[in-house]
């Protein structure tokens, strides 16, 4: 075994998004493609000799030969150690959890999440650092300035490592050790929440429904909810990973998890219904023909905090990326807890949460999490969910209806565009941005404009700045309309159109969504001049 050094040149556009680098399968299977990346993470973080890092993924098609080529390449760059979930299998909160229990110095994840797999479908890289979170821009920036730069890559001749089998071995000088991927993330989830009293819940005659949608959160699944749990067999659907989610679109919401929806629409309904993502970071909680949004899951989460051990003195803060709807807002102020509004992406919410200035982060995506660990975490929702209704000894629907009667409900509707010609959707949000001047005290949707900007974070505690982060719309009733690119697409570009109106009349609450939020769409649309632009008169997907 020895090292070989291969040359190589600039592959354009590895530029990491807000999940890191994405694209098709059949581009990372291209000759150095992975490999220049890899090493540009490498080079990156500088001298890597010596350290620990996590490796796995969600077990999307091509996930086993990128272990094995990572694997050889770390061991020629001098890495001491990689710890690597079984099978190439690792979710991405798992991971986080990994690093952080075992004070790694940081861990690569494969996936990109809740796009689709196979041969055909996408493929992702990620790096996340010491507090177990995706890297920081001005590591992801040094990533992408590398790629630009690279001439060669090292990687060991050595004969592809056993992955199947747990154990400590060696591969070219490097200590491999492949790990259960569920075991330490079983461990803390336990020490969260009250395992006893959600047991006998299960145990009184109710019941869940799980999809897994054939992705990395099955396993998870399977030995919490079933195996600790003792939910029937069979509480776990579709729980195996599949290279290809077995024909699932692994992305949980209404228009994709169908086949839960449909079982949570019937006269018998289980009690909870839930299903992950890809890697597993993501949840959609579903009640009797009620799908909870995910703004309204974080906001209801924070207000029953408490009931979970692991939470019983309280949160210091909650954090929601800026096109999350306001309901959290509201719950903060009840608490007198700030709540802290930041970019999308899982990134920003890192520094809040070393400085324990916010406990529980979420996004509009079906994105999520606390202080736990440093991502979302959809079998911890799950959890939280499980442990509400336990104490509680309500239903979901009822949890969700006392929620808005107590604090009001926010209408929320997502709209996607995907696929759109990149620079018919850059001419969009260009023409946008120079009418924010100028819509400020007009009257749009029925509504007085009382905001007009393009989104600008300002980190509290390391002070930068990010800029252009979405064109944000906010009315004088507190309604608002967004505009932003999505970064977690691999062709064209996907428009998002984020649509919220508070109503605070319970009578009201039973509204129909997309007839609350009737006005706002229309508006939206002509605002944006949408159909002119990128000739599409309806979105693709509507949550």
């Amino acid at each position: 075994m020895s090292t070989q050094t291969i040359s190589t040149q600039p592959i354009a556009g590895q530029k990491p998004g807000t999940s890191g680098l994405r694209k098709k399968v059949g581009v990372f299977q291209e000759p150095h493609y992975l490999e220049n990346f890899v090493q540009s993470i490498f080079d990156a973080l500088g001298d890597v000799k010596g350290k620990t890092l996590a490796l796995g993924g969600d077990g999307r098609y091509h996930n086993r030969a990128a272990v094995q080529v990572i694997l050889k390449m770390a061991a020629a760059n001098g890495v001491g150690k990689v710890m690597v979930g079984q099978g190439g299998i690792l979710s991405t909160p798992g991971t986080s959890c990994v690093i952080r229990k075992h004070k790694l110095s940081g861990g690569i994840i494969l996936s990109a999440s809740h796009n689709p797999g196979g041969p055909d479908g996408d493929f992702g890289i990620k790096y996340n650092i010491d507090n177990g979170g995706p890297a920081p821009e001005k590591v992801t920036d040094a990533i992408y300035a590398r790629s630009g730069t690279i001439t060669q890559y090292l990687i060991s001749d050595a004969a592809d490592y056993d992955i199947d089998t747990i154990g400590t071995g060696t591969l070219d000088g490097m200590t491999v050790e492949v790990i259960d991927p569920v075991a330490d993330y079983s461990e803390l989830m336990q020490q969260l929440f009250d395992f006893a009293a959600i047991k006998q819940w299960l145990a009184s005659g109710h019941r869940i429904r799980y999809d897994a949608l054939s992705a990395v959160g099955g396993p998870y699944g399977k030995h919490i909810f079933e195996d600790l749990l003792g939910t029937p067999e069979g509480s776990v659907v579709n729980g195996e990973p599949l290279e290809d989610f077995g024909g699932h679109h692994p992305d949980p919401n209404p228009v994709y998890a169908t086949d839960l929806i449909a079982h949570l629409d019937a006269a018998n309904a289980p009690d909870l219904g839930a299903a992950s993502d890809g890697d597993a970071d993501r949840n959609m909680i579903v009640g009797h023909k009620l799908v909870v949004t995910p703004s309204d899951s974080l906001a209801i989460i924070a207000a029953h905090a408490t009931l979970a051990p692991g939470y019983k003195q309280g949160i210091s803060g909650i954090a929601r990326s800026m096109p999350t709807s306001q309901a959290a807002d509201v719950v903060a102020r009840a608490l007198g807890v700030p709540c802290f509004e930041t970019p999308t992406g899982w990134k920003f919410f890192g520094n809040l949460l070393d400085a324990g200035k916010a406990t529980l982060c979420g996004e509009e995506s079906y994105g999520t999490g606390s202080n736990h660990i440093r991502e979302k975490d959809g079998i911890w929702a799950i959890l939280y969910w499980l442990n509400i209704l336990a104490v509680t000894g309500k239903s979901v629907n009822q949890i969700v209806t006392e929620h808005w009667a107590k604090y009001g409900r926010h209408f929320y509707s997502r709209h996607d565009y995907e696929g759109v010609d990149t620079d018919a959707a850059n001419k969009l949000m260009d023409e946008l941005r120079t009418k924010l001047p100028q819509l400020v005290g007009t009257q749009l949707a029925h509504r007085k404009v009382k905001l007009a900007d393009d989104f600008a974070y300002h980190d509290p505690v390391d002070g930068s700045t990010t800029q252009k982060q979405g064109v944000r719309i906010i009315f004088e009733d507190g309604a608002r309309l967004i505009y932003r690119l999505s970064g977690t697409g691999t062709e064209g570009a996907t428009l998002r159109v984020y649509l919220e109106s508070y109503e605070a009349d319970a009578a009201r609450h039973a509204t129909p969504t997309q007839e609350a939020l009737a006005d706002l769409i229309t508006t939206s649309r002509d605002l944006a001049r949408i159909a002119p632009l990128t000739g599409r008169t309806e979105p693709t997907v509507v949550t």
